[in-house]
């Protein structure tokens, strides 16, 4: 019986991130005018073009948002948002993710060399 359960929960597990992918592909290609599918297989000179692309309209989705302006859709920011995670993700599996600088937990580069501190 528990096997039955398990595979009833992974079939709509299933279900729902195909259902999910499906609105990211649409969301993309209404508001870009790009193809998901193809950037996800392009080169990452290509994912990053569109990556920035995503990023801006997503600042701009955000901002229709805290204005309360009438065309701002939450459906369409949750879709870019994700689209824009998946095309983060896709690089950081293939290891071409943000190198962090030297010497720092966090990438943040420092203002001036630890030597001049005082105290």
């Amino acid at each position: 019986m528990n096997d039955l359960g398990f595979e009833i929960r992974t079939f709509l597990a299933g279900k729902k991130e195909e259902r999910a992918k499906a609105s990211q592909l649409v969301a993309v290609q209404i508001v870009c005018g790009q193809d998901l599918s193809a950037l996800l297989d392009a080169g990452k000179e290509a994912r990053q073009t569109a990556l920035g692309r995503i990023r801006r309209l997503l600042a701009r989705e955000r901002l229709k948002g805290l204005s309360g302006h009438w065309s701002y859709d939450l459906n369409r920011h949750i879709a870019l948002k994700q689209a824009c995670d998946r095309l983060q993700d896709v690089d950081a599996v293939r290891g071409s993710g943000d190198i962090k600088a030297p010497g720092t937990r966090n990438g943040a580069r420092r203002r001036r060399p630890q030597s001049s501190r005082i105290g």
